[in-house]
């Protein structure tokens, strides 16, 4: 893929999502975007046994030029993926990443953690981490605000 940036990366595309997408959109995103010929990180692609995921899907982030985040009902119930996205948003400061939000089955204001499915997320997480909610909180709001695409009217 031509790039007008100077940043060489191993991935175009890096893919962050909760996995109730994957069969919906993810997947077929993911085939569209090689078929166009962009290398993309997906998890059950890219993920070397034996190796701690945490540190692979970090290392993966670095070493892609997008991130698209899936947001979906279900994203903020995965420690997960908000760990990506406070990873995401980081290289997006340090590396100049570029930090795409799509939001599927779901409006932009929904991706708030004090309003319905987030809010319900984010109650469970204090219980659990109650030293990360703050910080993933921040990482919500902050990506949710960013330029997006919305597919919140989606029919499967």
């Amino acid at each position: 893929m031509a790039s007008s940036s100077s940043k060489s990366s191993k991935y175009d595309v890096f893919l962050s999502f909760k996995g109730e997408t994957r069969r919906k959109f993810t997947d077929h995103l993911f085939c569209t975007l090689e078929t166009h010929g962009f290398n993309v990180f997906l998890d059950k692609k890219e993920l070397p046994t034996g190796k701690t995921i945490p540190k692979a899907l970090k290392q993966g982030i670095k070493d892609s030029r997008l991130a698209a985040i899936i947001f979906s009902s279900g994203y903020a119930k995965s420690r997960w993926c908000l760990q990506e996205l406070v990873e995401i948003l980081a290289c997006k400061t340090t590396m100049e990443l570029i930090v795409l939000p799509i939001f599927y089955g779901i409006k932009p204001t929904d991706v708030n953690p004090e309003k319905g499915a987030f809010a319900e997320a984010f109650r469970k997480h204090q219980k659990s981490f109650p030293e990360m909610v703050d910080t993933w909180k921040k990482a919500i709001l902050e990506a949710a605000a960013l330029p997006r695409l919305d597919f919140s009217e989606t029919d499967g």
